[in-house]
């Protein structure tokens, strides 16, 4: 568990900006005082249309989506906000990773799941607590790189939130300059959880209420959903705003693209490797994989395609994790049209043992998902059906 979170700066007020348009309320206001006045007769006539798209920041586009959303709204408005922070302080610290000490490389210690901890993982994920630290915003935060639920007793008496992200995707890309990115769930609380077992967490991804990925590439990229669509904004570091850059986002019914780890084929089930061997010879197909589960769906989300991290002979249940990488991504799948599975059950079907258990996936444009899902059905022997998920740390 992080020991040092971090001290960021406050994160800027979410209050909107005064609209220089509107009068002052200390101010005669003219249109009263003057009813005579037709501002139709106007010569000139703001481009307010593209002035509109232009500006809309994330905070905007999120209070819209929370019209109607009842007494919730307030709170997963400012919880979104803190989440964008986040992105923002770790993207600056990235492009400067060849600059600054003690950003690149190893920490020397593992996470639960035997994997080496890399600087940028300690790093992101002590703004992510340091974030939501005395926030009042959430009580409760699952990470990969913390082996128990982090809590945090002075909000979870008027918070009953729980943030479960990656903090860093890919961070093996960290060193090369190449894409990395963060995960990220929000859930309700189901009970007090007075026992700090974090039982309530063991629950389908339907059970998500906001799903997205913050992707660090060649411009910083936030995507999410709060089960209303998938919608994507572009960080303009002018601004230090997230602006819309495409809303309403579908996955092509097909794509171009598969991408999964072909080292790996020997570990496979045979159906993989036939699916393989299928795509090999077929030239509508090109193989992209980056290494960044972020990068990889992101372009699977923008051209559609299929990702694919099936279970090995030494991982059966693949290497992902269920409640922070699998489950969040599938959400946005099923809000974008497309289709995200283990082989054998949705993924927002599963429901996980522990919090950190792992699933295969396989993720995409449908009829790209159902592809890959023939060649599973076409080599499956008569046998009962497999239950939801496998546990494995």
């Amino acid at each position: 568990m992080a020991q040092s979170p971090i001290n960021p700066s406050p994160s800027p007020s979410t209050a909107p900006s005064p609209n220089p348009s509107s009068p002052n309320p200390s101010s005669p206001n003219p249109s009263s005082s003057n009813p005579s006045i037709d501002t139709s007769t106007n010569s000139y006539q703001p481009a307010t249309d593209g002035l509109g798209r232009d500006s809309m920041t994330l905070s905007q586009h999120v209070l819209q989506q929370l019209n109607n959303f009842g007494p919730d709204a307030q709170d997963l408005s400012a919880i979104m906000n803190r989440i964008a922070f986040a992105g923002k302080l770790v993207s600056r610290r990235l492009t400067r990773a060849g600059l600054v000490e003690d950003a690149l490389g190893f920490t020397g210690r593992q996470n639960i799941q035997g994997e080496s901890v890399k600087k940028m993982d300690s790093y992101a994920n002590d703004v992510f607590i340091s974030v939501f630290q005395q926030s009042g915003l959430v009580c409760r935060l699952v990470s990969e790189e913390m082996d128990d639920i982090y809590y945090m007793p002075e909000s979870c008496s008027i918070s009953r939130y729980t943030l479960l992200y990656d903090p860093i995707d890919g961070s093996s890309n960290v060193d090369i300059n190449l894409n990395v990115g963060s995960i990220f769930a929000l859930r309700r609380q189901q009970g007090d959880d007075t026992d700090q077992t974090g039982a309530d967490l063991l629950t389908p991804g339907h059970e998500q209420l906001v799903a997205g990925y913050i992707l660090y590439g060649p411009s910083t990229v936030f995507v999410y959903s709060i089960g209303k669509g998938v919608h994507s904004f572009t960080l303009d570091p002018s601004l230090g705003e997230f602006i819309l850059s495409s809303e309403n986002i579908q996955i092509p019914e097909h794509g171009p693209n598969y991408s999964l780890n072909e080292g790996n084929m020997w570990q496979w089930e045979e159906s993989f490797r036939d699916y393989i061997r299928y795509v090999h010879r077929h030239e509508v197909y090109s193989g992209r994989y980056s290494g960044a589960l972020v990068g990889d769906f992101h372009r699977i989300l923008m051209q559609g395609g299929v990702f694919l991290y099936p279970g090995t002979t030494k991982n059966p249940a693949g290497k992902l994790r269920l409640l922070y990488e699998s489950a969040p991504l599938a959400f946005l799948a099923e809000q974008a049209n497309g289709k995200a599975t283990t082989g054998d059950h949705s993924v927002l079907d599963v429901k996980p043992d522990h919090i950190h258990m792992r699933t295969p996936l396989i993720i995409g444009s449908r009829e790209d998902v159902a592809l890959v899902e023939s060649f599973i059905q076409g080599r499956k022997l008569e046998q009962p059906p497999a239950p939801l998920g496998v546990s494995s740390i």
